[in-house]
C-alpha cells in the first residue's frame, strides 16, 4: 500500500513540477522579455489570455492540494506500526568522575 500511493505522490510531483515550469512569469526577470502588449502573441490566441492562465492557476492548486494530502497521508502511515521509542533512548549516559578532595587535618602544635 505505501508503494502505490509513493508512486502516486511522485507522479503528482513530476505533473506539479511540469506544469509550473509551463507557467509564464509575470514578476519576475524586472519586465525583460514581457508579453510587449501584442496579446496573442503570434499564436493567434491559442494557448494565451486568460483563460489558460486560470487552467493553469486551478491545475497548480489542484495538484499542490494533491501533494499536500499525499504527503500528509504518506506521514500518517509510516508512523503507523512503530513504537514510542525514541532512538535517543538507546543512549546510555557515561557516567561522569568527579574527584572528591579529602579535607586536609590542619597541623598539630603543641
Amino acid at each position: 500500500m505505501n508503494e502505490v500511493l509513493l508512486v502516486i505522490h511522485l507522479l503528482i510531483t513530476l505533473s506539479l513540477i511540469g506544469i509550473i515550469l509551463v507557467q509564464k512569469s509575470e514578476g519576475g526577470a524586472l519586465g525583460i522579455g514581457g508579453s510587449g502588449g501584442g496579446g496573442a502573441g503570434g499564436f493567434g490566441g491559442f494557448l494565451t489570455g486568460r483563460g489558460t492562465a486560470n487552467l493553469l492557476t486551478r491545475t497548480t492548486a489542484a495538484l499542490a492540494t494533491a501533494f499536500i494530502a499525499s504527503s500528509l497521508l504518506l506521514t500518517i502511515l509510516a508512523d503507523t506500526g512503530r513504537s514510542t521509542r525514541s532512538i535517543t533512548d538507546d543512549i546510555i549516559a557515561p557516567a561522569i568522575e568527579t574527584e572528591v578532595e579529602q579535607p586536609v587535618a590542619p597541623p598539630v602544635s603543641e
